[in-house]
């Protein structure tokens, strides 16, 4: 009896066991199902966009770079194809780099620098080992696909310039940008191009439109085995903006040209807008070797040439100014009233105080008109004290001399206009005021640029009115709708009068018994000054300033020309050039019909 009942139980006990793990392994089951209809149905779209990165590769679309045209519609710089090679770490065997390294002519041990350069960043991002690659390599890498496993090629686009027009200076270039720039913008992959000079530099957000996708299907190898959805996923790239520049092809030619074999800079401006028709800088450089990856040797013959070719002299050489100075002097002193057009000072061939200080004539008791015409030193070495210094540098900082004007222009520097307290930090309270004697007549401690000088140019010719100045007059949208740079007008507080008084005798340097008549011009009217600087360290400065014509200026032109002597001979006849080749064509196209406004820059 007691068997029995031990016999039950322990069937009992064995049936239940039985019952648990059935309910248990139900359980399980239930929960899997449950699951798998979550993953499957519920969270579908979620779930495959989580795996997509598995068996989907994005491939960039490189967007084509915005153009630049000139004020005539005249295409200045373009994109033309061309070829880059690239490596993805996570599938590259780097067995293959000398072959591949020979293939494609590069160094020995070049493939290995830019990867280890790059190892910082995801080994599944493409990384670029040459640009500009030609056709035979590619014929190459395609005979031999199969057997470089992460190598492609894409097809890039690198600038050419189709107008005649280099503007180094002026256009700059775009360089691969660097790892702490990528930091600074998620636009950006390694590899990339960035503008690095120039307005390719201003302009870059503008110039490098949007990036596109194009998704692919890859297997477990990440080969590529056909369109995800059939490109419905697929980015379209967004081409950047075409910018029209405010230069005139023409007379930025002849810039260039003139300046050839030269050290020096030319600046042209239209005076109602500001606009810049013209900027060179010499001696200059080849634009077309910064197209795609620049040779050592190039890079390192531009930094052993001792006149510096990359060094913007249009916006970052500061001179003397010279004779050029007396035209801010005589307004100066004519607003502040100290004299007026019939007041004379005397010239006996110099001035002295303290010391006698030359002039190169002789010219007797002269007013302001004769004495800008004639260049008289000591009318000025005399109205620097009449104007005093202070007042002479507010002055100069209104017509923007010795100031930056942050316009778009990224390369440039300030200049000098010295000030009472400039001399009091180097002298102490009792400088010797015989300084001012040099400062009338340009020289000195005074500095400017060829662009300060030019757009003060422009701002007298047109009374005082402008706007600042600028390289790009607007950029033009899908529709070619142009949209201007509305940059910040400017109006000089000098009485028009006044103006008037300074623009005869400058119209008399060119026209009268000046010391410009090499500038006359048979059917046009040219006003001007020329200047030249003292220099320590050699030949002086030439300098020219001018503008036509002078009933209703449409061009305001400043060259110098370093070391060469006397502005009239050297700068003068290269703005003659400029100025009749600008007003006798009669080539001006007609820019898109529909303008539209934009505040300041895009």
């Amino acid at each position: 009896m007691v068997w029995e009942c031990v016999k039950e139980l322990v069937n009992f006990a064995a049936l239940s066991r039985q019952r648990i793990f059935i309910f248990g392994i139900s359980i399980v089951i239930a929960v899997f199902v449950i699951r798998l209809f979550q993953l499957q149905i519920i969270n579908y779209d979620e779930n495959v966009e989580r795996s997509s990165g598995n068996s989907i590769k994005a491939i960039e679309q490189i967007p084509l770079r915005g153009v630049f045209y000139d004020r005539n519609m005249e295409l200045l710089a373009q994109n033309s194809p061309t070829y880059s090679i690239r490596i993805t770490p996570s599938e590259y065997d780097t067995s293959d780099n000398s072959i591949l390294e020979a293939a494609l002519d590069l160094d020995r041990g070049t493939i290995k620098n830019i990867l280890k350069k790059n190892r910082i960043y995801s080994r599944h991002i493409p990384i670029r080992i040459k640009r500009g690659v030609d056709i035979e390599a590619i014929s190459w890498i395609e005979e031999n696909f199969e057997n470089l496993n992460g190598v492609d090629y894409i097809i890039e686009m690198q600038r050419t310039y189709p107008g005649g027009v280099n503007g180094a200076h002026l256009f700059g270039f775009s360089k691969e940008i660097t790892p702490s720039q990528l930091k600074k913008d998620s636009f950006y992959v390694p590899g990339d191009l960035t503008g690095y000079t120039g307005i390719e530099k201003t302009y870059e957000k503008v110039l490098r439109g949007i990036k596109g996708y194009t998704y692919i299907l890859v297997d477990s190898k990440r080969r590529e085995v056909g369109r995800y959805k059939e490109g419905k996923n697929d980015v379209t790239s967004v081409k950047g903006k075409d910018l029209v520049l405010g230069i005139d092809a023409k007379i930025q030619k002849i810039a260039e040209t003139e300046l050839a074999g030269k050290s020096g800079a030319v600046v042209a401006v239209e005076p109602e807008t500001g606009e810049i028709l013209a900027l060179a800088s010499a001696p200059s450089y080849d634009l077309n070797m910064f197209s795609y990856r620049t040779p050592r040797e190039y890079l390192e013959q531009l930094a052993k040439d001792k006149l510096k070719p990359q060094y913007n002299r249009a916006t970052m050489s500061a001179h003397p100014p010279g004779s050029t100075f007396k035209i801010l002097c005589a307004l100066a002193a004519l607003d502040l009233g100290v004299i007026d057009e019939n007041t004379t000072l005397y010239c006996g061939g110099g001035y002295t105080f303290g010391r006698f200080f030359k002039c190169h004539g002789a010219h007797g008791s002269i007013n302001v008109v004769q004495a800008i015409e004639k260049s008289c030193n000591s009318f000025f070495y005399q109205l620097i004290f009449k104007i005093k210094l202070d007042r002479l540098k507010e002055y100069a900082t209104q017509f923007y001399l010795g100031k930056k004007f942050q316009s778009d222009f990224k390369e440039e520097v300030a200049g000098l206009i010295p000030n009472s307290r400039y001399y009091e930090k180097i002298y102490g309270p009792d400088w010797p005021r015989g300084i001012l004697v040099s400062l009338g007549i340009g020289q000195g401690e005074i500095s400017t640029t060829p662009l300060q000088l030019a757009f003060f140019t422009a701002l007298v010719a047109n009374n005082g009115k402008s706007h600042l100045p600028h390289i790009v007059k607007g950029f033009l949208d899908e529709h070619k709708k142009l949209h201007v740079n509305n940059s910040a007008p400017l109006n000089i507080n000098i009485k028009e009068d006044i103006f008037k008084i300074v623009k005869e005798g400058m119209y008399l340097v060119v026209n009268g018994a000046g010391t410009a008549s090499n500038v006359r011009l048979p059917n046009i009217k040219v006003a001007g000054k020329t200047g030249t600087a003292q220099n320590p360290h050699g030949k002086d400065h030439s300098w020219f300033v001018g503008f036509a014509p002078f009933e209703k200026p449409k061009i305001a032109v400043c060259v110098i020309v370093e070391n060469a002597g006397y502005g009239a001979t050297y700068a003068a006849p290269i703005a003659r050039k400029m100025i009749e080749t600008y007003l006798e064509t009669d080539s001006v196209k007609t820019l898109p019909k529909t303008t539209e406004f934009t505040s300041g820059r895009y």
